[in-house]
């Protein structure tokens, strides 16, 4: 049974495409073959088209990601390059037995730091009123001689590069 209802189903779409074929005129047949052929060119263009876009794409990508790298690597050895001399007047300096020498040699070194931090764009955070940005309290003191937040005592200082902190001051804030 189920056997006829497949022939009956097949033979019925068989007659329906021969009475869909004698419908359409041949012209017309041949226009939508054309359109549907200048239709597939199109999307096989534009598909092509896309993938180039997102080969380009990766390798813009892979290419930026390469010179990020190398200019992470210049700046480091740039930063080294400043840092050298320290070490050499460090080296300069070990030498010296007698005391005096010795502290002038490490009074040397410590200018030589300085300079070399103002080369590179680093500034000394200023340590007179206290600011939760730049300062870290470790320390509170009362005191009425002096002010609300003034800073009594550095611990360590704090070191800026442009706007960024790379390092808060730790302080003592009065009041």
């Amino acid at each position: 049974m189920e056997e006829n209802n497949v022939k009956d189903t097949t033979e019925k779409e068989e007659i329906k495409e021969e009475e869909t074929e004698k419908e359409i005129p041949n012209g017309e047949l041949e226009e939508a073959k054309k359109k549907i052929s200048e239709l597939q060119k199109k999307c096989d263009e534009t598909n092509d088209k896309y993938l180039r876009i997102m080969a380009e794409y990766d390798n813009f990508r892979k290419r930026t990601a390469k010179e990020r790298d190398g200019i992470y690597k210049d700046a480091y050895s740039d930063a080294i390059k400043e840092i050298l001399p320290i070490i050499d007047n460090m080296e300069r300096a070990s030498a010296y037995a007698n005391g005096e020498e010795l502290a002038k040699g490490v009074g040397m070194i410590v200018s030589s730091i300085s300079d070399t931090l103002k080369k590179m764009g680093v500034s000394e955070i200023e340590t007179k009123k206290f600011d939760p940005n730049l300062h870290n309290a470790v320390m509170h003191v009362e005191d009425e001689n002096l002010g609300e937040g003034e800073i009594v005592e550095v611990f360590q200082k704090g070191y800026m590069l442009g706007d960024k902190v790379i390092r808060h001051a730790m302080v003592k804030v009065a009041n």
